[in-house]
């Protein structure tokens, strides 16, 4: 399990190499890449600055890949998550899953990204052409989220 929150860009060929040379008996690895976009509700967006509390942010990226794996069979994951000045088409993000058989990874995938988007301590500021702005959370993250739970319990 890693988990790197950074500055720097990634490359994404690379760590997902990396994971998937950890094992012999990988047979599938998943992966996700966010990036920024350059429209957000309607308006061009310029940049966008993520902030992050350091030491809470890689605990709770590492509970949700702890949660992951106690719900699917899967091998290992990988959560990269820049914070910084990032202009569109710059990458956010990327999650990624190896386990025996495809079918783990991608559900593995899916839940680890539904939960860093609303449970992660990330905040987002982008610059518009009316100036700044908070991104507040999403209602289609948050229902994203509750679809993988049967208790409204939280990850802590």
């Amino acid at each position: 399990m890693t988990v790197r929150v950074q500055t720097e860009d990634f490359d994404v060929g690379f760590e997902i190499s990396q994971l998937r040379k950890m094992r012999k008996d990988t047979g599938a690895v998943v992966s996700f890449v966010g990036q920024v976009r350059d429209l957000n509700e309607g308006d061009s967006v310029s940049q966008l600055t993520l902030e992050h509390y350091p030491g809470m942010t890689e605990r709770s990226l590492s509970l949700i890949i702890g949660q992951a794996k106690s719900r699917w069979d899967i091998f290992d994951a990988l959560i990269i998550h820049r914070v910084g000045t990032l202009e569109p088409t710059d990458q956010i993000v990327l999650v990624a899953v190896s386990g025996a058989h495809r079918g783990e990874a991608f559900k593995a995938c899916e839940f680890i990204m539904d939960y860093l988007k609303t449970e992660a301590p990330f905040w987002k500021k982008e610059v518009t052409q009316s100036g700044e702005r908070w991104v507040e959370a999403k209602q289609t993250d948050d229902a994203a989220r509750e679809r993988w739970t049967t208790t409204h319990e939280s990850i802590e």
